[in-house]
């Protein structure tokens, strides 16, 4: 076979694949995979959940490195409360024996831009009762940082660690466009609203 018929084969492949249709997942939530990137919004909505799963649509990306429990030893996710539409954006580190140096700023490197700094308390902050997911508080700097994530392929997270050390992580940012797309289609597609 020609080399352009296949590469025309598999360009048609990848397509159907990148836009394939939601899947209902069996925990009760509709899922999309776009490139990197899983987008999952629950099946129902519950206004007064003691967290942000219970009222949110969610899209993550992770490390290849694994902890124990088979799970991204680093994540970055992006959270649309589907009540008010409000976006948010959550680091999470949840590597094996590592504890954040709290002290020192997590940065995160972009190509061709100034690294951004951000405070441990004042830059970002947990909520929800966790101790390893740090949430972006300032809106100014979130906002920034939605805008460098939709125009760039990839970031590498600069984690300070304890002992003086840091772990440099990269991940990929493609797919966040689709998923944002996915959140905002399905927010409100559930049977109360």
């Amino acid at each position: 076979m020609p080399r352009t018929v296949v590469a025309l084969l598999l360009a048609a492949s990848l397509a159907g694949a990148a836009s394939a249709d939601p899947f209902a997942h069996p925990s009760g939530e509709w899922r999309e995979y776009h490139r990197d990137w899983l987008a999952s919004c629950p099946d129902a909505i519950i206004e007064d959940a003691p967290d942000y799963y219970g009222y949110s649509c969610f899209a993550s990306t992770g490390s290849a490195e694994l902890n124990r429990a088979s799970l991204p030893a680093y994540k970055l996710t992006l959270i649309r409360n589907r009540l008010d539409g409000a976006l948010d954006v959550a680091v999470t580190v949840a590597a094996d024996g590592v504890t954040v140096d709290e002290s020192r700023d997590l940065v995160l490197s972009f190509g061709g831009e100034a690294p951004m700094r951000l405070a441990f308390g004042s830059a970002l902050e947990t909520r929800f009762n966790t101790v390893n997911q740090y949430f972006v508080s300032d809106p100014e700097t979130r906002d920034r940082l939605l805008t460098l994530m939709k125009d760039r392929n990839a970031v590498t997270l600069h984690v300070p660690v304890s002992g003086g050390d840091t772990r440099e992580v990269r991940l990929s940012l493609r797919g966040v466009l689709a998923s944002l797309d996915f959140m905002s289609t399905y927010a409100r597609r559930v049977t109360q609203y």
